[in-house]
């Protein structure tokens, strides 16, 4: 990689969907390390919530109550943390929902805004950051897809299609931005505990993902952004059991790998749809 200009000190860290769940806990594994935080999510009370937690444990931090499916608001958002801390270093584009429905009850409004705050969203802001990491040379920019973007889940289509979006985004960023120092990386979460729509879906239905499906944890997430920071692999899935094998098989016999996935995922999320989660 050439032009990386990594600072000394601390990083300069923008985070969206940063108020709850995932968000907040990389937030605050990422404090322990007193990065200077921009922290980005729909709810001020909420922020400030995360805000008060992260200065306790000594990191600088500036909150922007955000709607990432606006775009107005991504430039002042970008505009603000600037004229704060005067530059970006890692751009965590965590903010999303998820909905899983039969695709044709879907109202068009759920479908646009899944699109727009999964991936228009993501898209937008990092075109805003961009040209701020180009003037430092150094950028790291982190989008959280799913294990869905890798094979779009039954009843999941259009979350599906906005995480297999952001990991073809990651990788057309990489391939142009690399060579400038600004390096991207997608973490593929599955099912995530302790932080993930995850535990509303298992309180709705009364049950666990089947053993062969798995999942992750929020905590192991918040690890693999840290290690995306200091790293930057091209993409980390997160899941157990290992999912990587089984898109391997799925890639090398399409017919037997979808039979596979759909044995083994169909009846969970059919039920979650039924009982129509989202958020």
């Amino acid at each position: 990689m050439t032009g990386s200009a990594r600072p000394a000190g601390p990083l300069t860290i923008l985070v969206t969907g940063a108020s709850a769940g995932i968000g907040r806990i990389i937030c605050e594994r990422l404090a322990k390390q007193q990065h200077r935080f921009v922290l980005a999510a729909r709810s001020a009370d909420k922020l400030a919530l995360v805000e008060a937690t992260l200065k306790s444990a000594g990191a600088e931090v500036l909150s922007v109550p955000t709607d990432v499916a606006d775009p107005n608001a991504l430039e002042q958002l970008v505009k603000a943390a600037v004229d704060r801390f005067g530059r970006i270093d890692v751009l965590i584009n965590n903010a999303g929902v998820e909905c899983f429905a039969s695709f044709s009850q879907l109202p068009v409004e759920q479908i646009l805004q899944t699109i727009e705050t999964n991936l228009t969203g993501a898209i937008l802001l990092t075109r805003h950051v961009v040209p701020v990491m180009r003037s430092q040379g150094f950028g790291r920019i982190i989008n959280m897809a799913s294990t869905a973007g890798k094979h779009g889940p039954a009843y999941g289509a259009v979350y599906g299609a906005t995480k297999a979006g952001l990991i073809a985004f990651t990788q057309s960023l990489r391939g142009e931005l690399i060579p400038e120092g600004i390096s991207s990386t997608v973490i593929c979460p599955g099912f995530t505990t302790s932080g993930g729509i995850y535990d509303e879906m298992v309180k709705a239905t009364g049950r666990r993902t089947p053993l062969l499906l798995g999942g992750t944890s929020a905590e192991s997430v918040a690890a693999a952004v840290e290690k995306a920071i200091h790293k930057s692999p091209p993409e980390i899935i997160l899941n157990f059991p290992a999912l990587r094998p089984v898109f391997i098989f799925r890639d090398i016999f399409p017919r037997l790998g979808e039979k596979l996935i759909l044995w083994t995922t169909l009846k969970f999320l059919r039920r979650a749809a039924m009982h129509g989660k989202s958020t």
